[in-house]
């Protein structure tokens, strides 16, 4: 009897040991919810791998810059997103002077649907990121740059469907604040889509001093460069797309994208020398040239310029140039409007780019798409 209740224990201890092995205790990452500056501050500065978190509608003030140096990873990244569709803004007016609102120095965070308004500097600087994603996100009326990537390790981020206007470096006299800035630094992979970038002192997009190649598609750039801060020593540029300097020699790439009533260049080398590839793009009533790559070795196919202050295009010896509006034999095709008005539309409810007649005009073979 003994030997039998011990040899039914033995049996009973096995089948649990079995049963840990088998099902072991699942890791469950934590989901966050906040609804103050403070939990929001904590709640970056202590995420991990696969933390969510959801952010309450609101406007929050944070006193000092909110910033994480924790890594997500490729499958289990670090989620920063509103709460349903509630709709949240950071607000950096209680910023001390020059702060930036939100710094990440940090690979794998997925950030959606937040505004970042009034920073005293820098709105969004990513710093030596890898593998991050920007949705649907809006920097607004900043003292510098909207959102900037830089840093060297800067790899295979993408910034979806921003919304960046209004900024303004007064110590600077414009001079400095683009929509969107991806400078200083080196990294592949790296993706503008979707942007509206509009009304910024300096330039829509600026990639100053970035070593590395980076695609910009289906973008809109408009308004930039003009005094609208009443400025006497005003100093702001306004290219439309910016694509280097710093003497660094790179091949970017910009795809069925759009710059209008920008008061510098729609799209310029800004020195850059390298093998830019410019397709499918238009630029309309810009105060300077349409396109301007004097000393590069650019690839410009299928563009389309009108009404631009100096000419359509100044291009160099170097640059190959095909089916474009100022090549022999291209026709310029009629724009079914040139009313800007639906520009500033709401964004469709995915995110995607207000639809317009603006600048279009049909034509399956030259200029951007508008979409």
């Amino acid at each position: 009897m003994l030997r039998r209740t011990a040899r039914l224990a033995l049996s009973t201890a096995v089948a649990a040991a079995a049963a840990v092995i088998v099902l072991p205790a699942q890791a469950h990452a934590a989901t966050v919810v906040v609804d103050t500056t403070a939990e929001l501050d904590a709640a970056i500065s202590g995420a991990s791998a696969g933390t969510v978190i959801q952010v309450r509608g609101g406007t929050y003030y944070p006193t000092e810059t909110l910033q994480s140096t924790a890594d997500g990873t490729s499958s289990s990244p670090v989620t920063l997103t509103a709460y349903g569709s509630e709709t949240v803004k950071v607000d950096g007016s209680s910023l001390p002077s020059g702060d930036w609102i939100f710094k990440l120095t940090a690979d794998y965070w997925n950030v959606s649907n937040i505004t970042f308004q009034n920073s005293p500097d820098s709105a969004v600087v990513c710093q030596s990121c890898t593998g991050t994603n920007w949705s649907n996100i809006k920097t607004v009326n900043g003292g510098d740059s909207g959102f900037t990537l830089t840093g060297d390790g800067t790899v295979n981020n993408t910034v979806r469907n921003i919304d960046s206007y209004g900024h303004y470096d007064a110590a600077n006299h414009g001079e400095n604040a683009d929509g969107v800035a991806v400078k200083f630094g080196s990294g592949t992979g790296n993706l503008i889509t979707g942007a509206r970038l509009y009304n910024n002192s300096d330039d829509g997009i600026d990639l100053w001093s970035f070593s590395s190649p980076v695609t910009i598609e289906h973008t809109w750039s408009f308004g930039n460069g003009k005094n609208r801060w009443s400025d006497s020593a005003f100093a702001g540029d306004g290219n439309g797309y910016k694509l280097g300097g710093d003497g660094e020699v790179v091949a970017h790439v910009v795809n069925n994208s759009a710059a209008w009533d920008d008061a510098g260049n729609g799209f310029t080398e800004n020195s850059n020398r390298g093998a830019l590839v410019i397709n499918r793009t238009t630029a309309y009533a810009n105060g300077k040239y349409g396109y301007y790559f004097a000393t590069n070795s650019a690839k410009l196919g299928k563009n389309l310029a009108v009404s631009n202050g100096s000419a359509a295009v100044s291009k160099g010896s170097s640059v190959t140039s095909s089916g474009n509006n100022w090549d022999a034999g291209v026709a310029t095709p009629s724009f079914r409007s040139t009313d800007a008005t639906t520009t500033y539309n709401a964004r469709s409810s995915s995110g995607t780019l207000p639809a317009t007649t603006f600048l279009t005009t049909g034509s399956t073979t030259i200029g951007a798409t508008m979409n």
